[in-house]
């Protein structure tokens, strides 16, 4: 299990994901505030959204990312829960306005299939990953 900051990171969903989950989960916590809503909102909850989803797709993994809803102080959570498939499809969403449980049917061999024929784990280049492990490259 990943926790929400870690969903900005692809290289936590692909530890994860070498580790064996089949899942990725991201419990999280995001909003935004109310002057931001307006102008930049719609386009952080993309971002938000599509991250995740990408990182279900590099690693063939289902992804379960969860967010609160209501405020707190001045941040205003957006909720829209989700799971989506190692396509990045969307299987289940929840609510933006109010608590719910999100249940979600996740198809294992579907996902092992996924893995199959885009095999990517495989076809990493590891021998040039060496400059991940340093804060800025030169």
């Amino acid at each position: 299990m990943l926790i929400c900051w870690d969903q900005w990171y692809p290289e936590a969903a692909r530890l994860t994901a070498l580790g064996g989950a089949q899942i990725l989960f991201y419990p999280t916590a995001i909003g935004w505030l109310p002057e931001e809503k307006a102008a930049l909102g719609q386009a952080q909850h993309t971002a938000w959204e599509t991250v995740q989803r990408g990182h279900g797709v590099a690693n063939g993994c289902y992804v379960a990312a969860t967010n609160r809803v209501g405020t707190e102080g001045r941040t205003q959570f957006w909720g829209q829960s989700f799971v989506s498939d190692p396509y990045g499809e969307i299987v289940a969403c929840a609510s933006s306005d109010h608590e719910e449980v999100l249940l979600a049917d996740c198809d294992l061999a579907k996902q092992r299939d996924f893995r199959r024929i885009w095999p990517f784990f495989r076809d990493r280049r590891i021998d040039a990953y060496g400059d991940l492990t340093r804060r800025l490259r030169d």
